[in-house]
């Protein structure tokens, strides 16, 4: 990692302005209950006026092995009103990045690609360390913008470090069993279930809150939420997830392909751990984060246990909680795949959902839309923590943003009506073949060929006019307006001259001027062609089928625009990168890119 960067999962988690509130009415008592108007909570508390408290929650894990349960540090910042009397509800948010982050060094991809049965693969580690944030707790008072707009309202919030930062005691696991179980506990102690002292070791109780808990966050204090909401834990009433992982394999890891998030090269689950690895007493989790390192499994990037212990996917089915889901169309550090397969998840299963969906990329929408954001937020949390009936579960599920900056809101998401429409390379890729609407290229075998080159980053080889690194096909200009909405998948048959070898898949907004844009990608192993699981051998010479998804999308294709569909081998800011060399056998009589179209196949081709 170089050292101006930072870990990806922090880098949206830098310090925004605090959100200034609206001072309270004026009151010859202070307030005794939230005052809701058209819906929403309004600012009649004094965020001045407030109450902190400073505890370690007991949670029901050992995972530093030291023989006692671990221990989450939490900070409380409630309306004062509440020594009075008044129970509010809680606005909950856990962070592994309170106490800053240590000096951590990135594996090395500039690797050869793991063979079967070959010896002398192994993860390696690159030679450049980055220094980012302060080691060790902080002594100083947790906050977040968003805290005076919540205790003006009538929310506490409340913080909590997860286990083996800052100072709360275990290990980081980089979304293990025990980072959910720690988060966890403090939604149990909010509701009497769980056991909590402060400094002295006295028994602090949350005598002072109605139990009803929202979890928020974005990036990894996204993904906390969903990890929780996972387990169906009781009090747990709603999350909003941004930018947020709900399967930490396809964070790191892509179709059977060891990758990266996006500017992140060579990080893994056992750097993620080391960086937010701040508690004092380190030497302890030592074993447990070497553990790590030896179980992600950076040789054949297969799906095992312990990447399933990190996917919330499956658990989908235990939540109660409802879910506003936020994610940038732009991300590349969190895919956007992350919240498309969490949000199906969730439909699937009846939670109640909303998704917000904005150009941008890692990022908190009160930057991009603060004022629809905020009465959005409030009249979520209303309704959901209490009670109030505001119909905001009765509007339209989906929020997107257009690419003019425009905002949209539609029944759901993926747009509806939208189908699969499949359009078929034909001959001419080395240069720019030609991308048909209807008709597959005929006979047994048309084969066109490319050779991996690494050291080329996918944007240069999408703008040559010609190379033998990668084969481009394009279609004719678009006469109408043409909406992609969800998730491409391509067919391909495939041929490689060695026994091991990455492929990516691209597609490409070409614009008048000739310049482009990359609207989505994807990866995979095709040694994992049958099973994410499961390495299965290439045999060189022979032509394999090839399916796998890219990255889902919600995009508009301009009149004048060409739709590019690229193959290429590495790519370079995301895989791992051997030595150039290997080819790539594209046989087209058995190759088809099926398009998220909004209208279909009747729809694309009025487009063209």
């Amino acid at each position: 990692m170089r050292a101006a960067r930072l870990v990806p999962l922090l880098a949206a988690v830098v310090a925004l302005p605090l959100i200034s509130v609206n001072s309270p009415a004026a009151h010859a008592d202070p307030p005794r209950e939230p005052v809701f108007e058209n819906g929403e909570a309004q600012p009649v508390f004094d965020p001045g006026e407030v109450v902190r408290d400073k505890l370690w929650v007991t949670a029901p894990v050992d995972s530093d092995h030291d023989g006692a349960e671990d221990k989450v540090y939490v900070e409380v910042v409630r309306p004062k009103a509440t020594e009075d009397g008044l129970r509010v509800p809680v606005v909950y948010q856990a962070s592994p990045y309170y106490s800053g982050g240590n000096p951590i060094e990135n594996h090395d991809v500039d690797v050869e690609l793991y063979v079967p049965g070959k010896r002398g693969h192994g993860p390696g580690r690159g030679s450049s360390a980055a220094s980012v944030g302060l080691a060790g707790p902080s002594t100083a008072d947790i906050g977040w913008y968003y805290e005076e707009y919540f205790t003006s309202r009538g929310f506490a919030v409340v913080y909590a470090e997860s286990l083996g930062t800052g100072q709360s005691t275990g290990c980081p696991t980089t979304g293990g069993e025990n980072e959910t179980i720690g988060a966890r506990s403090v939604v149990d102690w909010l509701n009497g279930r769980a056991r909590a002292a402060d400094a002295t070791g006295a028994p602090v109780d949350a005598d002072w809150t109605t139990g009803r808990t929202a979890m928020m966050g974005v990036s990894y204090n996204g993904t906390l939420p969903n990890a929780v909401a996972s387990t169906g834990v009781e009090g747990l009433e709603t999350i909003v997830p941004i930018a947020a992982i709900s399967n930490w394999y396809d964070y790191y890891r892509e179709n059977g392909a060891v990758v990266a998030p996006g500017g992140y090269q060579g990080e893994d689950a056992d750097v993620l751990a080391e960086y937010v690895h701040t508690r004092q007493d380190r030497d302890v989790c030592r074993p447990v984060i070497d553990r790590l390192t030896e179980r992600q499994d950076r040789i054949t990037g297969d799906y095992s246990r312990f990447w399933h212990e990190r996917n919330y996917l499956d658990d989908a089915r235990k939540v109660r909680a409802s879910v506003l889901a936020v994610h940038g169309l732009s991300d590349w550090n969190v895919t956007v795949s992350q919240v498309a397969k969490w949000y199906k998840a969730l439909r699937r299963h009846g939670v109640e959902h909303k998704i917000w969906l904005h150009q941008s990329g890692h990022a908190d929408p009160i930057s991009l839309r603060r004022q629809e954001w905020l009465s959005t937020l409030n009249r979520w949390y209303s309704h959901y923590l209490y009670d109030v009936d505001n119909g905001i579960e009765r509007e339209p599920k989906s929020t997107v943003q257009r690419e003019d900056g425009s905002w949209t809101d539609e029944a759901d998401w993926p747009a509806p009506g939208t189908r699969d429409a499949r359009v078929y390379p034909w001959p001419g890729g080395t240069g720019k073949g030609r991308l048909d609407l209807r008709h597959r290229v005929p006979g047994w075998a048309n084969v066109e060929r490319l050779t991996d080159d690494a050291t080329k980053t996918v944007e240069q080889l999408v703008d040559l006019p010609r190379s033998g690194n990668r084969l481009a096909y394009s279609t004719g200009p678009a006469k109408k307006p043409l909406r992609l909405s969800g998730t491409p998948e391509v067919s391909l048959g495939l041929a490689f001259d060695r026994p091991a070898a990455n492929v990516t898949a691209v597609l490409v907004d070409r614009a008048p001027d000739g310049s482009s844009q990359v609207i989505t990608r994807g990866w995979t192993d095709p040694q994992n062609r049958w099973s994410i699981g499961r390495t299965a051998p290439i045999r060189p010479g022979k032509t394999y089928r090839v399916s796998f998804e890219l990255q889902p999308n919600d995009y508009l294709l301009q009149p004048g625009h060409k739709l590019e569909f690229v193959l290429a081998s590495s790519d370079h800011d995301f895989t791992l990168r051997p030595d150039p060399g290997t080819g790539l056998a594209l046989n087209l009589t058995r190759t088809s890119i099926e398009l998220p179209v909004r209208g279909g196949t009747w729809a694309l081709r009025r487009s063209f």
